[in-house]
């Protein structure tokens, strides 16, 4: 029995988890659409229970979304309490933000104690790419409570040996792979090694439990794969993402291991190479990334394809992208901004502003946390722990230093581990150095240091976006607290406020980081924490063009029929409603990007044939040829003939071909206002209203 005082509120956890309420939530209810390809499914999966069971895009339940629907479920019952907003399909995220950092303290402090656990939470609660995520309706913060919330039911299960515990913990893990597949697999290698330290069972009895605990977890994560897979394809919504039409083929490839070897060199789905010989994706791949729903670099099957490089910057590579991001800088561009792979991938100035301040304070911290390991003695519970938190946090780092695709915001997996293992640290490493433990007193100055060192590396350069300020001050702080460290080693009360002092004083830039959402808008698209570039009000990326992000002063653009960032075209609207004779569909387009911000705004469905980004291989000419023969739909906005229209693959473009060829063009003053129409690359984006009225 834990004594009762232990009981009491902790003011200081009560001031991190306001701290954290603050980041994850403030101002989030100046955001429109959020990320408006999953806000349209929860539009839609509130008008039955056939499209909340598949998390449709649409409210036809013509394509799901890219990813399983427990996330979803979650996010549609809080719009069903609060009404469909950006911010009421946010808020779970921001929810769980905020109880991440309340988990943290409670997974950290029964081994490490009340300040490892303090500093743990305070860590996980200034991690900036995890309050980008939270403050968006993107799925990562859901999933990583989630694993947390598996993680604590691993560690009372350990330490009650109660097998109950560990099979719910491994269950909760399948919780997760049906918020987001295999990404939440990452933690099984830590999971599994805890497990076989640290429950105390006979060999043959332990193997056991873990056999049965990988069952329970397999069946967990394949449940509703399963069940959808099983149901005929014509009683059920196309798996957005996928080729086949398949859960499983989704959750292995685009979701899976084509996350690891890029989509341009094998994987899911085709490459822009073996579609139309170049090796560069089209203008609506990259406009789709910009959108942030995670679909490979490849070209478009449904027109508006035009190849232009990979990137907002036609060279090869992507620039900055909106709403944040750092300059191209030491590591190059990468794909999509994530710099090249290699072992100091992390470490680039694409990635090491979102969760890589503190590693090499890590680094130092595992030094001293598993110093006297292999020494023939018993693992102690703090060393168990280290090697869990390190088990979970090396296999990430290794993945993210070679993936082929990913985003910013999928770095949000490496704070639980980085918190974990700096506060623990911190702690460890200060009674090392108090009872002047040989060299491993000197972990905690040199830490220090180093850390102050790398995170001036980082600063380096923003130096003109946020001046010079940050830099001195961190530095002669970081600096002159590590001296103080080094040289006043016999006077304790000045050491011990300078070694809490250090500590703080590096979370002092990645606290800035994770603020900066507040301070410059949020990208709920590609969410990422760091200053913005210096662009002017109306470009892209500019205080008025935060994708996805319905700013105070109301200056959004209204694209007509453009991105779900943009609003919708009203006169099209218009023109749709009032001629609609009993059509499903009030009409029918090319992707989700069009498609999106009309099913919120109306709760109509809008059919985005080829998917999220125009790629899905849904529709053929006799299943189209079909649709409008049953009165389902008769309006189709598409590219034009000329200009952007070309179309990626062979059957999309028959499709398109069809509907040009047998259908009659709407007159643009009938449905479209005189206004010039730019996509979010500054490219012209032409489309033409058609109807087939058989």
């Amino acid at each position: 029995m834990r004594p009762k005082q232990g009981r009491r509120i902790d003011i200081i956890l009560t001031g991190i988890a306001v701290l954290a309420a603050f980041l994850n939530i403030y101002n989030i209810w100046n955001n429109r659409y959020a990320n408006a390809y999953y806000t349209s499914a929860v539009t839609s999966m509130l008008q039955s229970w056939h499209n909340f069971f598949y998390a449709s895009f649409d409210p036809a339940g013509f394509v799901t979304v890219d990813k399983p629907p427990v996330a979803f479920w979650i996010q549609a019952i809080f719009a069903y309490i609060f009404g469909v907003h950006g911010w009421s399909v946010i808020l779970p995220q921001a929810l769980a933000g905020v109880g991440s950092v309340l988990l943290m303290y409670r997974l950290v402090k029964p081994t490490f104690g009340q300040t490892a656990a303090r500093l743990a939470s305070l860590i996980m609660a200034c991690t900036p790419v995890a309050v980008a995520v939270s403050r968006t309706n993107n799925i990562d913060s859901l999933l990583v409570f989630t694993l947390l919330l598996a993680t604590w039911m691993l560690f009372r299960g350990i330490g009650d040996q109660k097998l109950f515990w560990v099979l719910g913990a491994f269950a909760m893990i399948g919780v997760g792979f049906n918020m987001k597949m295999l990404q939440a697999y990452m933690v099984v290698p830590a999971f599994y090694l805890f497990y076989l330290l640290a429950f105390k069972r006979e060999w043959k009895k332990k193997l056991a439990v873990l056999a049965a605990a990988t069952v329970v977890m397999a069946g967990v994560s394949l449940s509703w794969a399963v069940a959808v897979d099983s149901i005929p394809q014509e009683n059920r919504p196309y798996i957005g993402s996928s080729q086949t039409n398949s859960v499983l083929e989704l959750a292995l490839g685009y979701n899976g291991l084509s996350r690891l070897t890029g989509m341009n060199r094998g994987g899911a789905g085709r490459s822009a190479t073996q579609q139309d010989g170049n090796n560069m994706p089209g203008r609506q791949q990259v406009q789709q990334d910009v959108n942030n729903m995670s679909n490979p670099p490849q070209m478009t099957q449904y027109g508006n394809n035009r190849t232009e490089g990979t990137g907002p910057d036609g060279a090869g590579r992507p620039g900055p992208m909106p709403g944040g991001g750092g300059p191209q800088g030491r590591g190059g561009g990468g794909m999509f901004g994530t710099g090249q792979a290699g072992p100091l991938r992390l470490l680039q100035t694409e990635l090491s502003g979102q969760a890589s301040w503190l590693l090499p304070f890590v680094a130092f911290a595992c030094a001293g946390l598993l110093a006297g390991i292999g020494r023939r003695k018993p693992l102690t519970a703090k060393q168990k722990e280290t090697l869990f938190w390190l088990a979970w946090l090396l296999p990430v780092m290794a993945f993210f230093s070679v993936a082929g695709f990913f985003h910013q915001y999928y770095l949000i997996m490496l704070a639980p581990p980085v918190a974990a293992l700096a506060g623990a640290g911190w702690v460890e490493l200060w009674n090392q150095y108090s009872n002047k433990e040989g060299w491993k007193m000197w972990l905690l100055p040199s830490g220090l240091l180093i850390s102050t060192a790398f995170e001036l590396y980082v600063l380096q350069p923003f130096q003109k976006q946020i001046g010079m300020g940050w830099s001195t001050g961190i530095g002669a702080a970081g600096t002159g607290l590590s001296l103080i460290l080094f040289l006043a080693v016999k006077k304790e009360k000045l050491s011990s406020m300078a070694a809490m002092a250090g500590m703080l004083v590096l979370l002092v830039a990645p606290l800035y980081w994770a603020a900066t959402p507040l301070l410059y808008g949020d990208n709920s698209m590609l969410p990422q924490a760091g200053p913005v570039q210096q662009r002017g009000p109306n470009q892209p990326g500019g205080p008025n063009q935060q994708a996805g992000s319905n700013q105070p002063d109301g200056q959004n653009r209204q694209r007509m029929g453009g991105g779900p960032d943009s609003g919708i075209n009203t006169k099209l609207l218009e023109y749709l409603t009032e001629n609609n004779t009993g059509e499903t569909y009030l009409f029918a387009c090319t992707d989700s990007h069009t498609a999106a911000p009309y099913i919120i705004e109306t709760g109509q469905a809008v059919m985005a044939m080829g998917g999220f980004s125009g790629s899905d291989p849904i529709l053929t000419v006799d299943k189209l040829k079909k649709l409008v023969a049953d009165k389902e739909v008769k309006y189709f906005l598409i590219p034009s003939g000329s200009g952007f229209g070309g179309g990626g693959g062979r059957g999309s473009s028959e499709v398109l071909e069809w509907i040009r060829a047998n259908s009659t063009e709407v007159p643009r003053e009938e449905w479209q206002s005189n206004f010039t129409q730019w996509d979010l690359m500054g490219m012209r984006n032409d489309e033409t209203l058609y109807i087939i009225d058989l």
